[in-house]
């Protein structure tokens, strides 16, 4: 039985956990090439889901573990920071780190007895610390009207914006005044 996949249907990130044994038993300097292509969404965490991943990373086998580097191509949906329409950010993850194989190093990135290496943790890290805190739409988006709400790139609303702060409207007299007097 295949599952249908709705609009709000994300795949495991367990297609992010890759058997190394084969790394593991060679010698150090050793390494391979992973291709990843996701064209599917994928849910890493509660904040983190991904539209789509692909790219290549190269695995190394070193003395102290596997070291993973390389740079992937992410897709993430976010929200305008100005009009807050949905909208797909594309942008790239740098990847390196060193996922040990002995467990007594502290790290959240190790290789588990099983000999898999989960890259669904550092993936989330990068794109989140990836993400620009502010997304827009498109570099000149308008917002919204702070009074009626009306989203000024599909159209203008007839609101009567009053710019003036209370708190500075009396610089703002001063300032008529003196631009009176110079006349």
């Amino acid at each position: 039985m295949t599952q249908s996949h709705t609009e709000n249907s994300y795949i495991s990130a367990r297609v992010l956990k890759v058997n190394i044994g084969f790394l593991i038993a060679r010698s150090p300097g050793f390494s391979r090439i992973l291709s990843l292509n996701i064209p599917e969404r994928l849910y890493l965490e509660n904040d983190t889901r991904i539209e789509h991943l692909n790219g290549d990373i190269r695995l190394t086998r070193t003395s102290e573990g596997i070291l993973v580097q390389g740079e992937l191509h992410c897709a993430m949906r976010e929200t305008c920071s100005r009009c807050l329409r949905a909208i797909t950010l594309v942008f790239p993850l740098e990847i390196e780190e060193l996922f040990s194989t002995t467990s007594r190093a502290n790290s959240q990135f190790f290789i588990d007895e099983d000999n898999i290496l989960d890259l669904a943790p550092l993936v989330r890290e990068e794109s989140v610390i990836s993400i620009p805190h502010q997304v827009y739409c498109q570099p000149d988006c308008k917002g919204l009207c702070p009074e009626c709400g009306q989203n000024l790139n599909d159209r203008q609303c007839n609101c009567v914006l009053d710019d003036i702060d209370p708190r500075w409207a009396a610089l703002a007299d001063l300032k008529q005044k003196l631009s009176e007097d110079d006349l």
